[in-house]
């Protein structure tokens, strides 16, 4: 709270650029839709870029994290009238990080956040966005609560397409619990698109503990190899990375602390696949359906789809494109010459 709320006054005071590394190039229907949100909404942010995954129209999306809203309002532009989203948020005070909230390190208690200014802030603003995006009643909402205890705040099982966050995840203690709600609440055939920070080794004590490192994000990031497992285990597909940069710290007391050890922002995206759902390799065809990616739809960092153009998946990008929304937007046949030889390149 400190660190956020007093130390940080602008972007220039971060030590590192683990909450100002580069996004891809927005498409045009996102620039105009940020250009609609309330200042105040958008004011004090220190964000990953954007979260915003494609194929959107009428879905029911959920923000870990979400803060004073901005992401959320962004995504109820793009969504509809039709579609739904949902922000869940912890912080109290002027406390923000990305899309999201900063909770107290592990050692500290998380007790004492009693009040939920950051959502008081969001909820201030739902008529004054439904009056501008011209939608006859909200498609958002917001509660106070814990990514880890989606249930506490009444968040149903299956409930919501998409699960999203944007650079929070690393300041969760139980990063397990987050990843473990986040599959319950997703449908069959869901995604959880995230972006967050990674290290190339397990974190010594000494670097979890340390104050500044908490609040620059990096002394709560997880081994990036722990992601996959713990993906695994609560039973996601395995991740398929989107994009990523490294981290620079630019600070010579926190690179000693540090050592050796090399960070990266990188967005993931997994999926919740039925069991079955895709037995085999397969090619598949884009038809150009989705707004903004009509020629061309990059997936992740192994696949990039062209409208009209024959592509062969393995087994695991099948069940994917099968099972999900993106089922619609894709022509999808069993075999290929080169499938076979595919096999475990999304992740």
């Amino acid at each position: 709270q400190d660190y956020y709320g007093k130390e940080l006054q602008k972007s220039e005071d971060l030590k590192t650029n683990a909450c100002i590394t580069s996004a891809r190039p927005l498409p045009k229907v996102v620039r105009d839709a940020l250009e609609r949100i309330h200042e105040e909404v958008v004011a004090r942010y220190y964000g990953c870029g954007l979260v915003i995954p494609e194929c959107l129209s009428s879905c029911r999306i959920l923000d870990l994290g979400s803060g004073s809203g901005r992401d959320c309002y962004l995504l109820s532009q793009l969504v509809g009238e039709q579609g739904h989203v949902t922000g869940i948020d912890m912080t109290e005070s002027q406390v923000r990080h990305g899309s999201g909230a900063l909770p107290l390190p592990p050692s500290s208690s998380s007790t004492s956040f009693s009040s939920s200014c950051q959502v008081e802030v969001a909820k201030k603003h739902i008529a004054y966005h439904m009056d501008k995006f011209g939608y006859r009643k909200p498609n958002v909402e917001f509660f106070h609560g814990y990514m880890e205890k989606l249930g506490d705040a009444g968040l149903a099982d299956e409930s919501y397409d998409i699960v999203i966050s944007n650079c929070v995840i690393n300041l969760a203690p139980d990063k397990r619990a987050v990843l473990r709600e986040a599959f319950r609440v997703l449908k069959p055939g869901g995604e959880m698109y995230f972006s967050d920070i990674y290290a190339s080794q397990r974190l010594s004590e000494t670097i979890r503990k340390h104050r500044v490192l908490w609040g620059e994000c990096l002394a709560g990031a997880l081994y990036w190899r722990d992601l996959y497992s713990i993906a695994e285990e609560v039973g996601f597909s395995p991740p398929c990375l989107v994009t990523a940069s490294p981290v620079t710290i630019g600070n010579k007391e926190l690179e000693g602390i540090i050592g050796d050890c090399c960070f990266v922002s990188a967005t993931f995206r997994l999926f919740k696949v039925p069991g079955g759902s895709w037995a085999g390799p397969g090619q598949v065809i884009y038809n150009g359906g989705i707004v903004g990616h009509e020629r061309e739809l990059v997936f992740d960092a192994n696949f990039t789809f062209k409208e009209g153009e024959v592509v062969d998946v393995d087994a695991e990008m099948a069940a994917i494109l099968q099972s999900s929304r993106f089922a619609k937007e894709f022509l999808i046949r069993a075999g290929g010459a080169n499938a076979a030889a595919l096999q475990g390149c999304c992740c």
